[in-house]
């Protein structure tokens, strides 16, 4: 639920920034600059819930850690690549295949009850994919729209 408020609110300051500074709304940076503001967002809970986030990664996957600090810099570069003009298509499909492979650490960790930020097994579980799937939808279309299409 923070990053959905992260992306729209960072999405509506950006569409009335630009509007001042270029005279002219566009939406596509807007939605650029708010999922680059999301993942930056997103990328700090990977160095503060590292453990917790090694949680949501199946047992027989090595270098939880490791992997939790790579993703957390990986968002962090396709934040830049988004609101890079040349970068922004590449670093759009590149994101959009990520959104797809860390849906099913978001399944795992539901199905098990991790809760990230406490690194505890006393999450919302499976009742949170009702909201988590459709919300890794939304971010996959939304950067589709705004870095792919446009």
């Amino acid at each position: 639920m923070k990053t959905l408020i992260v992306l729209l609110l960072s999405f509506a300051i950006s569409i009335f920034a630009i509007k001042i500074i270029k005279k002219e709304y566009d939406f596509a940076l807007s939605a650029r600059i708010a999922m680059s503001t999301m993942l930056l967002f997103t990328a700090i809970g990977h160095f503060m819930f590292t453990k917790g986030m090694s949680m949501m990664i199946p047992k027989f996957i090595p270098f939880k850690e490791s992997f939790v600090y790579l993703t957390g810099m990986f968002e962090i570069l396709m934040a830049i690549g988004l609101v890079t003009f040349r970068f922004k298509y590449i670093a759009g499909l590149t994101l959009i295949i990520f959104l797809l492979l860390m849906l099913p650490a978001n399944i795992y960790a539901s199905i098990n009850n991790v809760n990230y930020q406490k690194g505890t097994f006393d999450g919302n579980g499976l009742p949170y994919l009702w909201f988590r799937i459709p919300l890794q939808i939304l971010f996959i279309v939304w950067t589709y729209i705004c870095s792919i299409r446009m």
